[in-house]
Order: structure tokens, then sequence, then C-alpha cells
């Protein structure tokens, strides 16, 4: 999955809900928040129409609806890194256990070699246990893939921490450091990195620790407001919420206050919490960028316009490339969210508190636990994947 990172970040990723882990580029672009603008459909849909006896709008330099909603927010490419560099080209990274994986099932990828480096390591070669073996391979594997996707793209790489120490502050802390270090060997600054962790109580306090050391954290599995405040509150430089997987949870259970509350008022509970998270965010003024993953449709594109990073299947971005006709009333192109409208939107007492573990723990509702939990189970799986394939294959031939 991927949008524009340039340093310093001012701003990785899956549409369905099987939560599958990601092997996908993703951007974190370094854009100034974008005006408060409402479209003025007039003037761009007569470019639009101008250019339907075309071959291509993109041709004549004419508008296409991707080219607006850019204008409001940075639309990232959900793309698996194997296929679509020309139409969607990505100009950041992710690199996870998924992507591994994928790498490992395909031995003509430019990407084969930094892991068969990575297996032939000796530093990994040395170590007598078995499971340190396994593990010192996959550090190395993630950090030398990091290496090559770094000077690829202009943007910046995001790694993936182990989710099994999702619960574990020091843990989680000690591994950044450890990849870290394993990216300055291979002169990786520090700036064109992100790492990609949990967004339970003791990886958001892994956050803040890393934060206050300059190293920027990439926050996923965030599906309450808690989470999303939480993040903020420690400096989180990306903090990304799934809009689909809430509103699948929504429409097959019951009993979170937080999803029954969002659709008592008639609205979509992940749009919702992009929404309020958005407004938090900006009105309190703290660094994070938001980024909205797990989109199903065009409708959810223009319904989150002005959030920092849209995560978007190739499916919808080729819609939008391809649209040279305008939209109807339901898909108006206008800004949904900015700086602005942050301003007035109204927390109660009880969403502005301080968050800590106690508080956390208390509001942290049913759809936030069950969906943080299987993607936790999801990704622990696939990086134990990794270490039993790497188990099978290492030492790797001709290195």
């Amino acid at each position: 999955m991927s949008a524009t990172l340039h340093s310093p970040l001012s701003s990785s990723l899956i549409s369905s809900s099987s939560f599958q882990p990601e092997r996908r580029f993703f951007g974190f672009g370094a854009q100034s928040a974008k005006p408060s603008i409402v479209l003025k459909p007039q003037r761009l849909f007569s470019l639009i129409r101008a250019s339907a006896n075309s071959s291509s709008s993109l041709d004549t330099g004419l508008s296409t609806e991707l080219d607006v909603v850019k204008g409001y927010s940075e639309i990232v490419p959900d793309t698996v890194i194997f296929d679509d560099f020309e139409r969607f080209p990505p100009t950041a990274a992710t690199v996870s256990s998924s992507l591994l994986l994928g790498i490992c099932s395909l031995p003509d990828t430019k990407f084969k070699s930094a892991v068969d480096t990575a297996l032939a390591d000796s530093e990994c070669y040395g170590l007598e246990k078995s499971d340190d073996r396994m593990s010192c391979f996959f550090d190395k594997a993630l950090v030398n893939v990091g290496g090559d996707l770094a000077k690829l793209v202009p943007g910046r790489v995001s790694t993936e921490v182990d989710a099994r120490l999702a619960y574990d502050t020091n843990g989680i802390v000690q591994k950044v450091h450890h990849l870290l270090k394993l990216y300055q060997k291979i002169e990786v600054p520090v700036e064109r990195l992100l790492f990609k962790i949990p967004s339970t109580w003791q990886g958001i306090e892994a956050s803040r620790l890393l934060e206050s050391e300059g190293i920027q954290t990439h926050m996923t599995f965030v599906y309450s407001f808690v989470q999303a405040a939480a993040a903020a509150q420690v400096g989180a430089s990306v903090i990304q919420v799934f809009v689909g997987r809430l509103r699948d949870w929504g429409r097959n259970h019951t009993g979170d206050p937080e999803v029954e509350a969002a659709l008592k008022r008639g609205e979509d509970p992940g749009l919702a919490l992009v929404t309020k998270a958005y407004n938090y965010i900006h009105k309190y003024g703290h660094k994070s960028k938001l980024m909205a993953a797990a989109i199903r449709n065009k409708q959810d594109v223009y319904n989150l316009l002005g959030v920092d990073y849209i995560i978007s299947p190739l499916k919808i971005l080729q819609s939008l490339k391809d649209s040279v006709t305008p939209p109807d009333e339901k898909y108006s192109l206008v800004r949904r969210l900015s700086p602005q409208s942050a301003a007035s939107y109204n927390f109660t007492n009880e969403e502005l508190v301080k968050w800590d573990q106690y508080s956390f723990s208390s509001e942290l509702g049913p759809a936030a636990v069950e969906l943080l939990s299987a993607g936790l189970d999801g990704y622990a799986t696939q990086s134990k994947r990794v270490e039993d394939l790497f188990g099978k294959i290492w030492p790797p031939p001709n290195v």
C-alpha cells in the first residue's frame, strides 16, 4: 500500500475483512494541510465532458475524478509489489512478513537476493538456538528488503514490528532499536523510516518512547476513538484506521457503544471514527497524520476527502482515473474534512482526558477488542510462517 512520504512525515493495509497481513506498497507523504475548498463542479465537469470524445483525458491534460480527489487527500494505491508499478507507481513502501512470503514465492523477483543474503548472514548463522537464528534471519530479511525498497521509492519505508510483541512495551522498543541499527548498517537514515506498531496500550507506550527519540511510528489496527486519541497524545507520526472492517463488524454484531452511537445517528461507524479522529488531531494541534484504510468503494473515497491519506484498492483508483463524466449528487466532490471544520467539532469532557492504561482499557469497546485481536493473530501467524519457511530453505543455494 503507498503515498508520498517525504521527510519529514506530514502525513501499508488490507481492504478486505479477512485480516490477511498486507504485502503492499504504502505511501506516507509530507504535504501541508490542503485549504478548505468546495469544488466548483461546473468548470471541472465541462473539462471532463470535453474529454469524452478523446482517447484519454490524460492525453489532453484534462482532469479526471482521480485528479480531483488528489487535490484533497493523498491517495495511496493498495497494491502488491510485483505489479502495477506503471499504472500506480508507489512513492513509499511497507515491508512486512506477508511481503517476505510473497517474495519467497516468486523466485524471479528483484527482492529475492535480499532474502537470500539475509539467510547467508554469518551473524545469524552462528546463533546456537534455532528460534534465535530464525528470528535473526527474519529481521535481516525485513531490513534488506526495506533497504532495497528505499532505493526504489522517494518516500519512506514502514517496517512491520513483530505482532507477537504487541503487549510488551520494552520488547517493541528493543525490536525497533535493533531494526534501526540494521538499517543504519546499510546506510538507510532514520528519517526515511517508520516502524509499524499495533495500537495496544503497550504499543502506544512504545510509540511515546520511540517518538521522544526521534524514531517515527506508524500505529495500526485502530478501531476506536480511544486508540486514535491515545496515539495522537503520544505523538505517533501515522495513525491508521480500518474503515471497512469496522463497518463489517457493525453489520454483524451489537454491543459496542461507539459503533451503535454512530449507527443511531445514521452514520457509518468506520467513516464516523475517521471523522472524529481527524477532528481531534487537528482541533487540538497533535502532529499525527491520519490514514484511512480498508476502503471499499468510491463513495468511501468521496466521504473521506480531506483526510491525510486514503489507502484505496486499485480497482477504485482505476475507476476514478477512467471517469470522464461528472459524479451525480451522491458523489459530489466536496472536501468533508478540514482543519476549519475540525475547529467547530465538539468533544465531551470524557473524550478529552489524558488517557492512561486504565481509562484506555475501560473505553476499548468490543469491536476494537475483537478486531485488534484478529489482526494480531493474523500478523503473528504470518510471522511464524516466515520463520518456518526460512527453517526449510536455510541455507540458501548459490549465495
